[in-house]
């Protein structure tokens, strides 16, 4: 098995301002899906807790599903749901 790998996650709009940041460096283990990461930092609590357990996510700026795996490096980005009329 290999090492954990290194994702960088991405917040954007009311995301980014409950949690007070842009970006996070999340390490997990090798062969995490999309879902782990979400458990993952909703099991940081506070203001994680925010998150949906199935926001809409992109892996390298493409929208993927929960069950995708992983690699180290990749980009993940959360999206909240966007309001308008």
């Amino acid at each position: 098995m290999y090492g954990p790998v290194e994702i960088r996650t991405l917040f954007f709009a009311s995301y980014k301002e409950l949690l007070g940041t842009g970006e996070l460096q999340v390490d997990l283990p090798a062969g995490a899906t999309v879902s782990d990461l979400v458990s993952a930092l909703r099991s940081r609590g506070g203001a994680f807790t925010v998150l949906p357990s199935t926001p809409a996510v992109a892996v390298n700026m493409t929208y993927t599903d929960p069950a995708a795996v992983l690699s180290d490096g990749d980009e993940v980005a959360l999206i909240p749901p966007v309001a308008g009329g």
